[in-house]
């Protein structure tokens, strides 16, 4: 049979894959540097940077390490950085009662890292955990984590970081109705422009153990912060937050974790007009170093997972590969 008889269609899908110049053309998404955010720790005691044995090539930064990393960051185009502290010397309690004090470490190094790095913009997070006994985000009291009392100083908290320099503030507490109180005492205190970068969709997830490592945060035995993080058996819920954060004056969402859950990501980003941000967390990041460094995966797996996140409708992602993408970057242009 004459070959050219046979019934076939026209379009052929494989044109736009047969090299890579046009398959660059019609690609419907690219990272760029500039929408990844690097998350760095920060010590109130280390003379050194100590690497954290739970996170391969990731550190807990002296305050001269963290300075001189951010000079790198900026020179290889990463243009935010979200800082968290780990904190030694201070005594914590239950009440948190160190993050309520506007001359804290953390706020200390904003200040400095703002008038060095005018043009850099600081993300930092609002929540009690680093300050706390418990390891827990917020207040608690009879067993409970006490959710209005929590929203107290978390406002306190959040004016504090604004007067120090953060030009975004991340609520990642999950307690109802820190929204609209955060916003509301900043609106008050002349802080109108600061960004709200709610973590709305925060699930109470096994992948953040390497994180807590690096803050010391992790929680003592007791109560769970499944009492007020998300269950990862819901979706529709996911929603709900979103909706509750937008109306309070959120101006930024985010999923939390990002490659286990990236259907929320869809979701959200089909059902809302506002930007949706991912954080790719310390688990997600240790579980692909693993497999790279045992030469299961290839560093090329990097690659192929942010863009997933991006594809999915991520605007920007928190990823700990921010800088090492940022590097190949520039070395190939």
């Amino acid at each position: 049979m004459n070959s050219l008889s046979r019934k076939f269609p026209y379009t052929r899908s494989r044109r736009l894959r047969s090299n890579q110049t046009i398959r660059d053309l019609v690609s419907e998404n690219q990272i760029q540097v500039n929408k990844l955010i690097q998350p760095l720790f920060v010590s109130d005691t280390n003379k050194k940077n100590i690497d954290i044995k739970t996170m391969p090539g990731q550190k807990i930064f002296s305050k001269p390490g963290l300075f001189k990393e951010l000079e790198t960051l900026q020179k290889i185009g990463i243009g935010t950085v979200a800082i968290f502290p780990n904190l030694q010397s201070i005594k914590k309690n239950n009440f948190g009662d160190e993050a309520l004090n506007p001359e804290n470490f953390l706020c200390t190094i904003l200040e400095q890292v703002k008038e060095k790095f005018p043009d850099l913009v600081l993300i930092a997070d609002v929540a009690l955990d680093p300050y706390t006994s418990s390891g827990h985000d917020g207040i608690v009291i009879n067993g409970r984590v006490d959710n209005d009392l929590t929203l107290n100083s978390l406002a306190e908290m959040s004016l504090n970081l604004a007067n120090s320099g953060a030009d975004i503030l991340a609520p990642s507490d999950m307690m109802d109705g820190r929204i609209g109180v955060i916003r509301e005492s900043l609106e008050h205190e002349g802080h109108s422009n600061t960004i709200l970068l709610s973590y709305a969709a925060k699930y109470a997830s096994n992948f953040y153990g390497p994180f807590r490592d690096a803050v010391g945060s992790k929680q003592k035995k007791g109560i769970s912060k499944r009492s007020y993080q998300m269950d990862y058996r819901n979706s529709k819920e996911s929603l709900k937050e979103i909706e509750l954060d937008i109306n309070e004056g959120a101006d930024i969402v985010m999923i939390k974790p990002a490659m286990v859950n990236q259907d929320i990501i869809k979701l959200v980003s089909d059902n809302y007009d506002i930007p949706v941000f991912a954080y790719q967390v310390s688990g997600e990041y240790t579980m692909l170093m693993n497999a790279i460094d045992k030469k299961i995966f290839d560093h090329n797996v990097i690659e192929e997972a942010l863009m997933t996140l991006f594809r999915s409708g991520s605007a920007s992602i928190i990823t700990y590969f921010a800088k090492w993408f940022a590097q190949q970057y520039d070395k190939n242009n």
